[in-house]
C-alpha cells in the first residue's frame, strides 16, 4: 500500500442524459460558463472561477429522478448547489432559460429547481 497519495484532482461533476449538446446550452446559459468540448455524446463546460466543470454525458436509457422520491421511484443520486445573491431574481432568470421549480421546497434560503432533464438543483443564499 502506497504512503504517499498521487496526485488526484477532481475536474468535473457527470450528468447523464439523452442529449448532451441540449443539456450543456442550458447549463451555460444559467452559468454563464463556457464550452471546453462539445461532442454529441460528450460535453464539457468550463468554469471561469477555476473550480469543477460541469460534463454531459449521453445515456439512452435515462430516467429522471422524482424530487422529493417515494418508495419505488428514481430517486437523485446527486443534485449541484448553486449559490446566489438574490434568490428571486435567481429563481426568474433560472426559469427564463428553462428550468422549472420543484413542488417541494425543503427550506426558506433554498429553491430547489429542475434542469430540463429533471436533474434537481438548488439555488441558495448563504445565511
Amino acid at each position: 500500500m502506497a504512503d504517499e497519495r498521487p496526485g488526484l484532482h477532481l475536474r468535473g461533476v457527470v450528468l447523464d442524459t439523452p442529449d448532451p449538446v441540449a443539456l450543456a446550452a442550458f447549463y451555460a446559459r444559467l452559468l454563464g460558463w463556457t464550452y471546453r468540448s462539445e461532442a454529441p455524446e460528450w460535453v464539457v463546460l468550463r468554469n471561469p472561477e477555476g473550480g469543477v466543470g460541469l460534463h454531459f454525458q449521453r445515456e439512452e436509457r435515462y430516467v429522471p429522478p422524482v424530487w422529493p422520491a417515494q418508495p419505488g421511484d428514481v430517486a437523485m443520486m446527486a443534485h449541484l448547489d448553486v449559490e446566489v445573491d438574490d434568490l428571486e431574481a435567481a429563481v426568474t432568470w433560472a426559469q427564463e432559460r428553462g428550468a422549472r421549480v420543484a413542488e417541494f421546497q425543503p427550506q426558506e434560503h433554498v429553491r430547489v429547481c429542475l434542469d430540463p432533464d429533471g436533474h434537481p438543483f438548488c439555488l441558495y443564499v448563504e445565511e
